[in-house]
């Protein structure tokens, strides 16, 4: 579970200080999968980024127990000088995957990602497709309790959807996951508990039809 306890996050801005949540309390029960949503601009992202441990609030603080991973799909992080096998070493090390593990994470991942000889090559010569591939195999290398996706995604042609939808089923009989989407469709598919985020608050709904009616109101 998570327990958030009076949390406070804001930003600079040009403006001066945004406060996006100010003395936020609310406890999520165990073994849930979350759906969060919200108009654009609402905190959602930073709310996921905060229950990731990827941002840290003002005051206040996230207690769990649970592994929580990086943003599924992400991307952004690796470095571009790098080839894709060793930006996959880098992240292995992070997390203490070393020795045999190492090597069965970056078997994995180069078999899943379908990069051939591309995965010993620079990230930055890679197409968006081709990196992507190799985002979502790392995230599906590893195990976490909590799986973060902004969006769900659709990821490479209509033989890499379906293994990654594969892969990504099995990965929620043991796994549960944190959704950020503006598909009410995804939500309904992929969540029995609603986070709604507006004006500053955060509304809980266990029932997801009820979270849902209440954001589009």
């Amino acid at each position: 579970m998570f327990e958030v306890r009076n949390i406070t996050k804001s930003y600079y801005t040009p403006r001066g200080r945004r406060y996006v949540f100010r003395d936020i309390s609310f406890s999520i029960p165990p073994d849930r999968n979350i759906g969060l949503i919200g108009k654009n601009g609402s905190g959602k992202s930073t709310l996921m980024r905060l229950l990731g441990g990827a941002d840290t609030p003002d005051r206040g603080k996230i207690v769990t127990n649970k592994s929580v991973s990086w943003p599924v799909g992400l991307t952004g992080g690796f470095q571009g000088s790098m080839s894709g096998k060793d930006n996959v070493k880098f992240v292995c090390r992070v997390y203490g995957a070393v020795g045999p593990r190492m090597s069965e994470v970056l078997q994995y991942v180069r078999d899943f990602s379908d990069l051939g000889k591309w995965f010993d090559e620079p990230v930055r010569s890679y197409s968006s497709g081709m990196r992507s591939r190799l985002a979502f195999g790392l995230s599906m290398a590893f195990d976490f309790d909590y799986y973060l996706i902004d969006e769900v995604m659709s990821v490479g042609d209509s033989h890499f959807k379906k293994k990654s939808n594969q892969v990504f089923a099995k990965k929620m009989k043991t796994s549960n996951i944190i959704l950020v989407s503006h598909s009410m469709e995804d939500i309904r598919r992929l969540c029995n508990l609603v986070l709604l985020v507006e004006n500053g608050t955060i509304t809980m709904f266990d029932d997801v039809e009820s979270g849902i009616a209440a954001y589009q109101a």
